[in-house]
């Protein structure tokens, strides 16, 4: 199944890149949260959606731009979980750094996740304990790898005071500025050895990536050390967290 979701998320990214190179309209508009949302968003989220649905008839689906309400999804064990454009916020800055997320999520745990960055071609996609990184049409097993200078990945978008007091405690290291659920991917494959995230997510900013990066060997925990976990609550929203090598 992990290829079938594979081949999905760049179906996913292809209507995304459709928008992006202005074969289709932008549609940009303002979500309740005053979160941007365009039309490469909702595309992406329907093929995605027909797809699992084909796919997986009995697994529910929770996607950021058609949740259920708590009372559908309180019980759930076994759900998709899918932001169809991460990263929406790079998309209308053009940098390249946006993403198609799709995790299985079992239990609370993400056991399978499919990131496609669509304006890179480049696929991270990871299942019973083993990712890979596929790009120009050569899959390789990836892993984390600890540097003497940890480069440590940060949000391009979201960067707060309690941030920079966290970095200006760490010691000598390297920052680096990255949009999505990359920064996952790059602690997966071993270019950071560190993401510490304090502002805001939402747990589809996180799963796909999630499953990337433990997969790899990153360890993903709250501040107070408890695992990043995805069973149903009726709050989206994550705690902060920290991926890093141990």
């Amino acid at each position: 199944m992990l290829e079938q979701i594979c081949q999905l998320s760049r179906e996913a990214g292809m209507a995304i890149m459709a928008v992006y190179h202005g074969e289709q309209p932008l549609g940009v508009e303002k979500k309740p949260d005053d979160s941007p949302v365009t039309a490469a968003d909702l595309a992406a989220h329907y093929i995605i959606k027909q797809g699992l649905a084909a796919l997986t008839p009995d697994i529910p689906l929770l996607s950021e731009e058609d949740p259920p309400a708590w009372e559908i999804r309180r019980n759930w064990r076994r759900y998709w979980l899918v932001d169809p454009l991460d990263g929406t916020k790079e998309f209308l800055q053009r940098n390249g750094e946006f993403t198609v997320n799709i995790a299985l999520i079992e239990e609370g745990e993400a056991v399978m996740g499919v990131v496609y960055a669509p304006a890179l071609d480049v696929l991270y996609l990871a299942e019973r304990g083993k990712a890979w990184k596929e790009e120009a049409g050569c899959r390789q097993e990836i892993n984390v790898i600890p540097a003497q200078l940890p480069v440590v990945v940060v949000s391009r978008s979201h960067v707060d005071d309690e941030l920079r007091e966290y970095l200006q405690q760490l010691g000598e290291h390297q920052t680096i500025p990255v949009g999505s659920s990359l920064k996952f991917c790059l602690v997966a494959e071993g270019k950071a050895q560190l993401y510490p995230r304090f502002g805001p997510t939402n747990i589809w900013d996180t799963a796909a990536g999630h499953a990337v990066a433990a997969a790899a060997g990153a360890q993903i925990h709250d501040w107070h050390g408890k695992p990043l976990c995805y069973t149903p609550r009726e709050s989206f929203l994550n705690p902060g967290f920290r991926v890093s090598l141990f």
